[in-house]
């Protein structure tokens, strides 16, 4: 049975008159990495900030490992490990310097925990250099140790590929994998390069104009995105009982165009109306991106 860490009820959150997030309501369980995804001024950095504590909210309630209690959401965030926006570096000291700091912030001083942290995101040969000399992608993976310096059951990251190219975006990728596959740690990642998620995320959380407007495991996605056939012909109706006779099954015509969900090739269905006489007006094969079902709910949305 999965567990529950973080449960999110009817979180409200304004700025003056703006309502920035609307009667917010979600679940995060142990073990997944969540892909967050909105727009920007969606409300997905507001809601991580009022996760990790970052900022207040006055409406709604948040249960963390359980605790929901102002004390007890204190200690619970000591399990959270987070990187909101972006991270805070002090340029003219070295990655050590700057987890010895980071560790003095939870009382803690373990320089073993330390070099285990610099070993784990692959800055441990660099650990003495100035971070102002560290390339992007260096940065981001020292904001990642940071964020990891507390032994984290549950990381939130925001935006962590941020600006990187192609080769900072794959390592990033493979450690966030490893700290979820190997660690055992959850995590929240919330990026608007939906490609690079699809390649994480178990799971996905997509939020339009402070409303969360789908939740979803990637097998419900995958289903959603799936490959199809669509086709238009001067007699649907008829094409329609040609497929169930010759047993393709999953077909939808409801919208008008006939959507054929089965594995079979479009030759075959075009083979298929010819012996039958029905002539075709329109054929092609469609597979959604994760893109693609993100744009088509932010419509449905509007």
């Amino acid at each position: 049975m999965s567990e529950t860490i973080l449960k999110v009820t009817d979180l409200t959150k304004s700025y003056g008159a703006k309502t920035v997030l609307d009667k917010v309501s979600l679940e995060i369980e142990r073990g997944k990495i969540y892909g967050f995804i909105g727009e920007n001024g969606a409300g997905k950095t507001t809601a991580l900030r009022a996760i990790t504590g970052l900022s207040t909210v006055r409406h709604g309630k948040i249960e963390l490992f359980g605790k929901s209690d102002k004390k007890g959401l204190t200690e619970a965030r000591k399990k959270i490990g987070c990187l909101v926006e972006r991270p805070i570096l002090e340029l003219n000291k070295s990655a050590k310097k700057n987890l010895q700091a980071q560790q003095l912030l939870y009382g803690n001083s373990d320089d073993v925990r330390i070099e285990k942290v610099l070993e784990r995101v692959g800055l441990s040969d660099v650990k003495n250099k100035k971070v102002k000399d560290f390339s992007l992608g260096m940065k981001q993976r020292l904001g990642i140790a940071m964020a990891l310096i507390n032994s984290p059951e549950l990381l939130v990251l925001d935006e962590p590929v941020n600006g990187l190219d192609p080769m900072g975006m794959v390592d990033v990728r493979e450690l966030l994998l490893s700290l979820c596959r190997d660690d055992g740690i959850t995590i929240v990642i919330s990026s608007h390069i939906l490609a690079e998620l699809y390649q994480l995320a178990t799971d996905y959380i997509i939020i339009s104009h402070g409303h969360i407007i789908s939740t979803l495991s990637k097998e419900e996605l995958d289903d959603r995105c799936t490959t199809h056939i669509t086709m238009d012909t001067e007699h649907n109706d008829e094409a329609v009982k040609v497929l169930a006779t010759s047993g393709i099954q999953s077909v939808d015509s409801d919208k008008g165009a006939i959507r054929i969900f089965d594995n079979v090739e479009a030759r075959d269905v075009a083979q298929l109306m010819y012996d039958n006489k029905i002539l075709i007006t329109h054929l092609a094969k469609h597979e959604r991106t994760l893109e693609e079902y993100y744009i088509e709910l932010l419509g449905r949305g509007a």
